[in-house]
């Protein structure tokens, strides 16, 4: 058998961020320990190094309060703030000092925020949700009372998800709809759960937090005015949702993957082609990424190789083999004695 196996760049970083993740959302900037007249201030260098650069203008100095919190949740950022009433600017000149590597998905706690990108408004109240483009130019005017959750995203992992970010910029998501009141109310709780579930969990969790939200804003563009691109991007998350719900089945391949979505296959590799992906690369690495997973969990100790292997979906134990070691740079047995003792050693 042929081992059509994938290297998975990302996987460093995201073992790096685990390692330091554990901390509860913390609150790293508050205007209360701060005279009041250096208060802005104070809060406009912290905002600009913890969320974005950017201008920012109070609706009254004197009186302005405002603080952050922010913690890692698996491979997301996550930064929570409250704020007293304010307009903010992101222009070009601080689009040009912006990471390119995350996107951000916006969801609002309380009170408002007016958003303009891209030539689209968007009005956030109390449980909803938009993607902010920071390589994009835009205005906020925040209202009295607002607190919003911002999680940073790998623009990788959420363009593997919905595609090119372009048309789904100052789209919101609200409840009306059940899955995307699923999908809200997990991403509510991103900030309870911080620090008190298992690195191996949140990462689990997080994963999960993506493939609802890309979804919920993929379906934001399901109007006679959709580009031809949106469509696309809906239909390469049904993808990766019918792949994820049946990994442990040994005879998923790509025709069945096909056949539930409605497509023909070489329409879904194409779409897939544009992440680096096929359907075939896409159902090995979700199976080694959870098998990965599993010889992490201290809980799963007791399962043998091949009992993991073959709960993913692997009937062959020398083709898994050569395919993790590509993937991961190690074999299976040796995945799996580093991961004990990096327990042993606390860090995991």
């Amino acid at each position: 058998m042929v081992c059509a196996c994938i290297r998975l760049p990302w996987i460093n970083s995201s073992a790096t961020r685990r390692l330091r993740n554990g901390n509860q959302l913390k609150a790293i900037f508050s205007t209360s320990a701060v005279h009041p007249r250096d208060r802005f201030d104070f809060w406009h260098s912290v905002a600009c190094r913890e969320i974005i650069g950017h201008d920012s203008v109070p609706e009254n100095r004197a009186t302005f309060q405002a603080e952050i919190k922010a913690s890692n949740f698996g491979n997301l950022d996550l930064v929570e703030f409250n704020n007293s009433p304010m307009q903010v600017a992101h222009t070009l000149a601080h689009v040009g000092r912006t990471s390119p590597d995350t996107v951000f998905l916006c969801y609002q706690l309380s009170g408002k925020i007016f958003i303009v990108q891209n030539a689209r408004e968007v009005n956030l109240d109390a449980g909803s949700l938009t993607l902010l483009e920071p390589r994009l130019p835009y205005d906020a005017r925040f209202s009295r009372d607002s607190k919003t959750l911002v999680i940073k995203a790998p623009r990788r992992e959420l363009r593997a998800r919905i595609g090119g970010c372009q048309d789904l910029i100052g789209r919101r998501v609200s409840t009306e709809r059940a899955d995307d009141d699923l999908a809200l109310s997990v991403a509510a709780k991103l900030p309870l759960l911080a620090g008190r579930i298992t690195s191996l969990m949140e990462e689990m969790v997080g994963n999960h937090v993506l493939d609802l939200i890309g979804l919920s804003i993929a379906r934001t563009t399901g109007s006679a005015t959709v580009r031809v691109s949106n469509p696309k991007a809906l239909l390469l998350g049904q993808i990766r949702a019918v792949v994820e719900a049946r990994l442990t089945d040994p005879d998923l391949d790509g025709q069945k993957v096909a056949d539930i979505v409605g497509i023909s296959v070489r329409y879904a590799n194409a779409i897939l082609a544009e992440q680096d992906l096929s359907l075939h690369r896409l159902i090995l690495s979700r199976r080694l990424s959870h098998c990965r997973v599993a010889f992490e969990d201290p809980n799963q100790m007791h399962r043998t190789i091949a009992e993991i292997a073959q709960g993913w979906g692997f009937s062959d134990m020398t083709h898994f083999g050569r395919c993790f070691k590509a993937a991961y740079g190690a074999s299976p047995r040796e995945y799996q004695k580093s991961a004990a003792q990096s327990r042993q050693d606390g860090r995991l």
